[in-house]
């Protein structure tokens, strides 16, 4: 993988969560920046020249001019990996219980820094590919017994193919090498850690249209599903008064009906 390019400026204006830095010039919209000496988490928002605006993800009180803020050269981006559902994270996953004990509060501290995932914890890998087999993207290498009913499938990243020229059971880190994929001479180490841009869309062979729709039992529900396999544009109407259930207006075929949520 290329290189980090960091990219260090200065803070000039800040009006609430909006940062303005400057000397900023190389920085790309929506990478994620480290604003002050805390270094509180950031987005490039606009970039103009060589200032760049700036969304603040943590309070800004206290923050001040011609204090630094450094581009990590990289989009704001989730870890994927075996751990990530027995965590609670905030918006921009970080791990609430993780930073309660590593700050030994109950608030989140802020520029507190903890991975996502757990890095020294070992999941027991258990291959469902063989030494020479032929994978593409999305093909599942191995299975991670996260928890009793959840079985994490670790598949091949996005825009990688070929042999499968090693691949390791037993226990494992995250960060621990787990196969090796070898495309004509090019060798992919792969791992079960992955990190995906937040706002790049997961590839997909199909989408499924919703065709069943979603009793829940709540009053209101946005937005709902279609009966059957046609999806057709309907008016939803919600009754939010507390004497009645909300009433959804569904298409079914060339009829309409309708279905009350109780």
């Amino acid at each position: 993988m290329p290189e980090k390019k960091e990219i260090k400026g200065t803070i000039e204006r800040i009006s609430g969560s909006l940062v303005v830095a400057g000397g900023m010039e190389g920085a790309s919209m929506q990478d994620v920046v480290h604003i002050g000496e805390l270094g509180l988490v950031g987005e490039i928002l606009e970039v103009n020249g060589d200032k760049a605006s700036i969304q603040v993800y943590e309070e800004t009180s206290g923050l001040m001019p011609g204090e630094p803020v450094v581009s990590i050269g990289e989009p704001l981006s989730v870890e994927l990996g075996p751990g990530i559902i027995e965590q609670f994270y905030d918006g921009i996953q970080r791990p609430l219980e993780l930073i309660e004990k590593a700050a030994n509060s109950h608030f989140i501290s802020r520029g507190i820094s903890v991975p996502a995932l757990d890095r020294n914890k070992k999941w027991n890998f258990e291959p469902r590919v063989k030494v020479g087999e032929e994978v593409e993207a999305g093909d599942i290498l191995g299975v991670v017994q996260e928890t009793v009913v959840v079985e994490h499938r670790i598949m091949v990243p996005n825009g990688i193919k070929g042999k499968v020229a090693k691949i390791e059971k037993g226990d494992h880190t995250i960060e621990d090498i787990i196969a090796v994929i070898d495309d004509n001479g090019t060798k992919h180490e792969v791992k079960m850690l992955q990190r995906w841009p937040v706002r790049k869309p997961r590839p997909v062979k199909s989408r499924l249209a919703p065709n069943v729709p979603m009793t829940t039992g709540q009053r209101v529900v946005l937005p709902c599903s279609t009966w059957r396999n046609s999806l057709r544009s309907r008016t939803f109407r919600f009754r939010k008064d507390s004497y009645s259930a909300p009433v959804c207006k569904m298409g079914a075929g060339s009829d309409s009906r309708l279905r009350r949520l109780r």
